[in-house]
């Protein structure tokens, strides 16, 4: 299962937020680029990046800083947050981009998903963010009536193979993740799933995995507040996560196949 450290942007600077709202953002770091090199440094592979004032307003405002993180590190980056054309996600990969995460589009314009999906394969993901069971867009200040998997469904059907499902309730909580929704949406979808929102402890990252270990299609976790408020370092994180079974129990430090299946 990998791992991604997360970074979200608000004009520039890192912060964190409570279930999503914008008036609740804590600044964790004023140069974002400082803090994908620590986790470069603290071995990380992969590092997930939302556009927090692009996904709200749907036009990118923090594309200097994503260029900067770009150009200092070697990590694989998926970015999300705003982005709803085509050129917007040819721009992005362009960039240096390893995948781009499509979010309001996969509702507004499942269309434009297909395409992008034909266009470049592996590299388009969709975000499918959701409260109690149901989507919301628009940076989540949009509820929907579309249930979580029946997006999921839909997308799987145009050609997407992977999704980030956030349950919005629990992000920025530390309450541990949605484990049962999560496991829910790839199974009833066939879809890979990595799971966002409330991980908070090693050992909710140790759940996941061993929902991996049994078969789930999770192919990973993204955790940010966690990372930031100290409760584990990132190296504790990708140690838990790098697991497989013998005897029926649970090995750490051996990785897992799963570990391949970015780009």
């Amino acid at each position: 299962m990998l791992l991604f450290p997360a970074i979200d942007l608000k004009e520039g600077k890192a912060v964190r937020l409570l279930q999503g709202r914008m008036e609740d953002a804590t600044v964790y770091a004023e140069n974002p680029v400082d803090v994908a090199m620590d986790f470069e440094s603290q071995g990380a592979e992969y590092l997930h990046i939302v556009d927090l004032n692009g996904a709200f307003s749907g036009k990118p405002v923090n594309d200097e800083m994503i260029r900067k993180i770009v150009g200092s590190v070697s990590l694989k980056i998926q970015v999300g947050g705003g982005i709803r054309t085509m050129e917007r996600i040819t721009e992005l990969l362009e960039l240096g981009i390893e995948r781009v995460i499509l979010g309001t589009i996969a509702v507004k314009n499942p269309d434009l998903v297909a395409e992008a999906a034909q266009r470049y394969g592996k590299r388009v993901i969709v975000g499918i963010d959701a409260k109690d069971g149901l989507v919301a867009v628009q940076g989540w200040a949009e509820a929907t009536e579309m249930h979580a998997t029946d997006l999921g469904k839909a997308m799987k059907a145009v050609g997407i193979q992977t999704v980030v499902f956030t349950d919005i309730a629990r992000d920025g909580m530390l309450q541990g993740p949605n484990i049962r929704s999560t496991v829910q949406l790839a199974r009833e979808t066939g879809l890979a799933v990595i799971a966002s929102g409330g991980i908070s402890t090693l050992d909710d990252l140790r759940n996941l995995q061993a929902e991996v270990l049994q078969g789930a299609s999770i192919e990973g976790a993204i955790t940010g507040k966690a990372l930031y408020s100290g409760a584990f370092s990132l190296g504790e994180a990708i140690e838990a996560v790098r697991t497989e079974v013998r005897t029926g129990k649970l090995v750490s430090g051996i990785q897992t196949k799963n570990r391949d299946n970015v780009g």
